[in-house]
C-alpha cells in the first residue's frame, strides 16, 4: 500500500512539474521565434542591426513588436506561477487541485500566446489574459488557504 502511495506522489509531482516545463519551452520557443524575426527585420525590412544594441532608434515591424511584447510578458505574471509551484513542492502541499491549476494555467498561456502572436485580436486576447489571471489568482488563494490551515 505504501508503495502505491509513493508512486502516486511521484506521479502527482511529475504532473505538477510538466506544465512548468511546458512554460519554459513556450518561453524558449517564443525567444527563438523572436530571434528569427529580428534577423528577418534586419535582412528584409531594413532595420539597422545596431538597433538591437540598446533597443533604441528604429521603428520595428509590427510582427516583431508583437512577438517581442509577448516574450516580455512571459517574464511578468508567469513568475508568480513558478513561485507558487516551488512553494507547493517545498511545503509538500501538492494534490490534484494544484495539478489542475498548473495545467489550466499552462494551457491558457498557450492560448494567450497563440492569440497574442498570431491574430492579436484584442477582444480574444483580453479574455485569454483574464482567464490566465483568474487561474493564477485562484491558485494563490488556494495556496494561502493551505498555508494558513496546514501552517
Amino acid at each position: 500500500m505504501l508503495e502505491i502511495l509513493g508512486e502516486m506522489k511521484v506521479n502527482l509531482q511529475t504532473s505538477l512539474l510538466l506544465p512548468v516545463f511546458g512554460m519554459v519551452f513556450l518561453t524558449v520557443g517564443i525567444a527563438l521565434w523572436m530571434l528569427k524575426l529580428r534577423y528577418k527585420a534586419v535582412l528584409e525590412d531594413g532595420v539597422n542591426a545596431k538597433y538591437f544594441k540598446l533597443n533604441r532608434g528604429a521603428k520595428l515591424p509590427d510582427y516583431l513588436v508583437q512577438v517581442t511584447q509577448h516574450y516580455e510578458n512571459l517574464f511578468e505574471t508567469p513568475v508568480l506561477f513558478y513561485l507558487a509551484i516551488v512553494l507547493i513542492l517545498v511545503l509538500n502541499l501538492n494534490d490534484l487541485a494544484y495539478v489542475f491549476f498548473a495545467w489550466a494555467y499552462f494551457l491558457s498561456r498557450l492560448i494567450h500566446a497563440y492569440i497574442h502572436t498570431i491574430s492579436n485580436r484584442l477582444k480574444y486576447r483580453k479574455y485569454a489574459f483574464i482567464l490566465t489571471s483568474t487561474i493564477l489568482i485562484l491558485l494563490w488563494f488556494r495556496l494561502l488557504f493551505d498555508v494558513i490551515i496546514f501552517g
